[in-house]
């Protein structure tokens, strides 16, 4: 087999695509999947398995020295918190408490209210569904005033448990078989009463990210003897739980009834029905419906409602007609959507329509307080030069992009920030006498990757008037974490819509624009911007990647390593990250991993947050933990967080690279990977190569079929028809 080589001058060619193959991509709940290793960037170190009794935690990096200060992670974690329980009290404020829901207010009140209701039979299933105007909204700030740029102020850093929290924790935990080094996340979860709340159900340790329902069980019977059977009412109220959380890594905001009565059996639940009215009786889950059923009338002249055990209605029935879809889902992914539909709809109703001269998307965003923009790469210049517009008249704009390397792609002028440092402050952005950023105009680029609770806090931060802009590719993988914001808001079709008409340049964009629309097409290359290296096995993909960024892309393309992006589909496998980065570091920068398996010039992803990837270059390490730089900025990562947040970073999955681009990428497509394609994985995975895309094909045929077939079912939201009740259709023109 002759294999094209970038440094002989080859010619680049792409296997055409075969439309009569079957697709053969199917989406996978498995912990190898780059979707939920992303979404749990904070535990990339894998949990152990419960019963050896190890100890996590890095091994590498000196002891002692005093307390080091709040991490960046910490800071950003705990001013989300604030801002969180900022928006929390302003509602509580604005709407009152609620009686049924003791010690909560507003939206929150409401649903334990609705909970409490259907568990006690005075409502039906419906009462969940109902969703109330948005609530008036203060107004905006005068345009006239000044921007105050401010520095950012320092957060300190949440309260750790107690010692003696801890302590009596990790006794639970060394009694029942599971790691000591879990008892950290175990009390931050449960509280002061973690140990005897785990005593009491065991089962409470699969809230853990990581932990396994196995592992949980085998800790239940460790704790709890023979009478930790399979339907054990405790057991299934966690699994429910703990599919749903697992969902949502996928995207998923709620899951539909059956699909979770059927995970519960395979689980081993001996009664799935009713280990789903369990769950919904004790609040861990809330009960939702995509419409409204019409109620049917009895012989009687009543309407029928559904009942379940308990009073806990779950299932309406339905005489006649298609059945309507009965959703459950967490609170916390509740109460975002429904945050982030009011304030979605309170910014489209609340602008004051203005006639901005200039180009499309100008124009649609001076009449419309809500518009979202579509294209690819080169696209990115039409919200910068709308954001710039907007400050020559004398409005308060902001650029806001998802990743340090998107923000720097804008270059100096444009002032981006990413949307990280807009809400925690850093962005040194003035806010109002409300706590609301004093803007008239945010434009928010990489929409795609906006989870939705990210989402609802930035909506939430924002005044009424400001216009918000939601601009990026909808063709590139999602955000890594719950929720569809981007693709809800296109689908929902409640505001102006303006896409680019500017293609992305070159063979690369010739090649990238074809698989978005579903072709795989050969292009014409002089430049060697693509060349396609078939392999055989995982074994040779591995080889032919080192040897790729090692010697073939500097002397034929002229990218050195360092600016040479490795991309494969997850981390598991013989040529996933993990086994990439540990050969490309033997070749790149060898060495003993001193630091916690790291030494000075290591290429890490730091993931100071869940479902943000940074990526950085390791500097030294000392008692206050591994210095990192990341583009000149200095960083410092506690050593007991080494191991969960850092990662050799030569390889990464494309949900971690989505938002960012480099001058070289080698994307590796091992055979063992063929099931974990899909359009969107390679859309994203080849569009992030600014000059040069070498491709590892190792898949055959399965490239083809998932570009032209593999488009992945959209994750289940509610986002779509909470918009839809609240804002009318945009009047045709």
């Amino acid at each position: 087999m002759t294999v094209p080589d970038p440094s002989r001058g080859e010619s680049a060619e792409v296997p055409p695509s075969d439309a009569a193959a079957e697709a053969e991509v199917e989406v996978q709940v498995d912990s190898e999947v780059d979707a939920e290793v992303d979404a749990q960037a904070g535990e990339t170190g894998e949990a152990g398995p419960v019963g050896d009794g190890s100890e996590g935690g890095a091994d590498g990096g000196p002891d002692g020295g005093a307390k080091p200060a709040p991490t960046e992670a910490e800071a950003e974690l705990a001013a989300q918190r604030e801002e969180r329980a900022r928006i929390e009290r302003r509602k509580a404020d604005k709407d009152g408490p609620v009686e049924s829901g003791a010690k909560l207010s507003g939206k929150a009140a409401d649903l334990l209210a609705a909970v409490r209701a259907v568990e006690a039979g005075e409502k039906s299933g419906t009462a969940f569904y109902e969703n109330p105007a948005p609530a008036p909204r203060r107004s905006a700030p005068e345009p006239a005033a000044p921007v105050r740029h401010r520095q950012p102020e320092a957060v300190p850093a949440p309260p750790s448990a107690a010692p003696e929290t801890l302590a009596a924790v990790r006794e639970v935990l060394a009694a029942g078989g599971a790691p000591k080094s879990l008892a950290e996340r175990v009390a931050a979860l449960l509280g002061e009463g973690a140990a005897e709340a785990l005593r009491e159900d065991p089962w409470q340790l699969l809230a853990v990210p990581g932990v396994q329902p196995d592992q949980a069980d085998g800790f239940a019977r460790a704790l709890l003897g023979g009478s930790a059977g399979p339907g054990d009412a405790r057991r299934a109220t966690a699994l429910v739980g703990w599919l749903l959380e697992r969902a949502a890594l996928q995207g998923h905001t709620a899951l539909e009834l059956a699909s979770v009565r059927a995970a519960l059996a395979e689980r081993a639940v001996p009664d799935a029905e009713e280990a789903v009215r369990q769950a919904v009786a004790e609040g861990a889950v809330l009960v939702f419906q995509e419409e409204e059923p019409e109620a049917e009338e009895s012989e009687d002249g009543g309407a029928e409602e559904s009942e379940g055990a308990g009073g806990a209605a779950v299932e309406p029935a339905r005489d006649s007609g298609p059945p309507v879809p009965v959703l459950l889902g967490l609170d916390r992914y509740a109460l975002a959507e429904e945050s982030l539909a009011d304030g979605l709809a309170r910014l489209a109703k609340t602008v004051t329509a203005a006639d901005w001269d200039g180009p499309e998307l100008a124009r649609a965003c001076g009449a419309h307080g809500l518009v979202t923009h579509t294209g690819g790469e080169a696209a990115r210049a039409e919200p910068l030069a709308l954001v710039l517009g907007a400050r020559e008249r004398g409005l308060r704009a902001a650029l806001a992009v998802h990743t340090e390397n998107g923000r720097r792609r804008l270059g100096s002028d444009a002032g981006a920030v990413t949307v990280a440092d807009l809400l925690s402050g850093a962005a040194g952005l003035a806010r109002d006498e409300d706590g609301a950023l004093a803007l008239d105009l945010l434009a928010v680029l990489d929409a795609p990757q906006l989870d939705v609770e990210t989402a609802a806090i930035l909506v939430e931060a924002l005044p009424d008037g400001c216009r918000l802009l939601l601009s990026g590719d909808p063709g590139v993988l999602g955000a890594a974490g719950a929720g569809r914001v981007f693709g809800d808001v296109l689908a929902a079709r409640v505001c102006p819509q303006v896409a680019s008409r500017t293609p992305d340049p070159g063979p690369l964009g010739e090649l990238v624009s074809g698989i978005g629309i579903g072709e795989l097409t050969q292009v014409e290359a002089p430049g060697k911007e693509v060349v396609i290296v078939p392999v055989r096995d995982a074994g040779e993909a591995v080889h032919r990647t080192v040897q790729l960024v090692a010697d073939s892309v500097p002397r034929a393309i002229g990218v050195p390593a360092e600016e040479t992006q490795v991309i494969t589909v997850g981390h598991g496998g013989a040529a996933g990250t993990r086994a990439l980065n540990a050969a490309l570091k033997q070749r790149l920068n060898p060495g003993p991993g001193r630091f916690g398996g790291f030494d000075p010039g290591d290429r890490v992803a730091h993931s100071p947050v869940p479902g943000r990837t940074v990526p950085a270059t390791v500097v030294s390490a000392d008692a206050e933990g591994l210095h990192l730089d990341r583009d000149g900025e200095k960083v410092v990562v506690p050593k007991e967080r080494v191991e969960a947040s850092v990662r050799h970073g030569w390889a990464l999955t494309a949900h971690q690279a989505a938002g960012m681009r480099w001058p070289a990428v080698v994307a590796v497509l091992p055979g063992d990977a063929a099931q974990g394609l899909s359009r969107a994985w390679v859309y994203t995975a080849f569009g992030r190569a600014e000059r040069h895309l070498s491709v590892v094909h190792g898949v055959d045929q399965a490239l083809p079929r998932a570009v032209a077939e593999g488009l992945a079912p959209a994750p289940t939201t509610r986002l779509r028809p909470l918009l839809e009740a609240l804002l009318a259709a945009p009047e045709e023109e």
